[in-house]
């Protein structure tokens, strides 16, 4: 009887913690540069919105794209009992450590802003493709947007001499923007020989507003005849440094500048010439990692062993005021891209029907969603 006891109430013990477990809510790490700045701060919104609507618990780590605080972000939510993992890093050799982090403690991994490419990091686009953990990347098509925006300066600004600004050297992503940019030039000045563009050699401004506007000010210094300076990213701050350089030396409208990183005010910025053109409005991109995330920790997303999920984002762009009230009417402020009940019918989506979601993201989506 004192057997037969003991085993109901360790059956009883063990129906109570598995019913425990059930209730758990699924828990998923943000590792960003920051969570702050004026592209961070938009991700972390959209990302709040996707958790309350989905009942998912975060944690959020903010890791400046300093190498050793990007592998050891994933090591932190990892320990933190997380169930999965979305990260935005800064060179993609940092992945090999960031999935071998996540297949040794059974972590679902996916990265936003980024993807690994196949040529320039074999081994670890090996890595991630063999992994059970790596769920895929949500990314732009930097190559693309780097072209389109070159191309912008060039024949709509009719800039002749381009500086450039990036945040880390080695970063994959500035890489993709830089190839497209100069792509762009050479397209251009294969078109115009007798009205060529130059591109400037790369320096780098991390991504604080300090040291973007040092940077700004030392490219104008040595090339004092430029028309024109992209600062190609970096989450905003840097962005922020070099026009507040470029306006302390007079030169704001003179010098048009370009950027992929929209700002809150980049209506006044495009009024007053402090901003040229810009590309961004990508800040739901991280929304799709979350919920790739989610779908493979709640198993409606197979996570193969021989490649991985790869979904593109689109890039937006504007050049004028009259582009930004559209986007600013449905993108900023209280508005976000997508409801409460859309974010539910989004997260139910089969993978390809996300994908399809995904890429047909725009002001002209998001206006006929929402305007009725």
């Amino acid at each position: 009887m004192k057997k037969f006891v003991a085993l109901l109430l360790s059956l009883v013990l063990v129906l109570v913690c598995m019913s425990a477990l059930a209730d758990k809510p699924i828990k998923i790490g943000i590792s960003i540069w920051s969570s702050t700045d004026t592209l961070g701060s938009e991700c972390k919104r959209m990302i709040d919105a996707a958790a309350e609507a989905l009942g998912v618990e975060t944690q959020w780590v903010d890791q400046a794209h300093i190498s050793e605080q990007v592998t050891a972000s994933a090591e932190t939510l990892a320990m933190a009992d997380c169930d999965g993992i979305i990260i935005c890093n800064s060179a993609s050799a940092e992945m090999g450590s960031v999935i071998k982090t996540c297949d040794e403690n059974e972590v679902y991994v996916a990265q936003f802003f980024r993807v690994i490419d196949k040529e320039a990091n074999p081994e670890e686009y090996a890595q991630a493709s063999a992994s059970p953990y790596y769920v895929g990347a949500v990314h732009e098509s930097e190559f693309d947007n780097g072209k389109t925006l070159v191309t912008i300066l060039a024949e709509q600004k009719g800039c002749r001499k381009i500086g450039l600004e990036g945040w880390e050297p080695g970063d994959a992503t500035f890489l993709g923007r830089y190839a497209g940019y100069q792509a762009g030039v050479e397209a251009w000045n294969e078109a115009h020989p007798d009205d060529k563009v130059t591109l400037l050699e790369p320096q780098y401004g991390r991504t604080t507003t300090d040291t973007g506007r040092a940077t700004a000010e030392a490219i104008i210094q040595a090339n004092p005849d430029i028309d024109a300076l992209i600062v190609a990213g970096g989450g905003g701050d840097t962005l922020l440094g070099a026009i507040a350089g470029i306006e302390a030396m007079g030169l704001t409208g003179k010098i048009a500048v370009v950027s992929t990183d929209f700002l809150p005010d980049l209506d006044v910025k495009l009024e007053t010439g402090a901003m040229a053109a810009e590309s961004g409005g990508h800040y739901a991109d991280p929304f799709f990692a979350f919920l790739m995330v989610y779908n493979a920790i709640k198993g409606n997303y197979a996570v193969s062993t021989d490649g991985f999920y790869d979904m593109v984002f689109p890039y937006m762009f504007v050049a004028s005021p009259e582009d930004y009230a559209n986007y600013a009417k449905y993108f900023t402020g209280t508005e976000l891209p997508y409801y409460e009940d859309e974010i539910k019918a989004l997260a139910e989506l089969p993978y390809d029907d996300l994908a399809e979601s995904c890429a047909k993201l725009s002001v002209e989506d998001v206006v006929s969603r929402h305007a009725k």
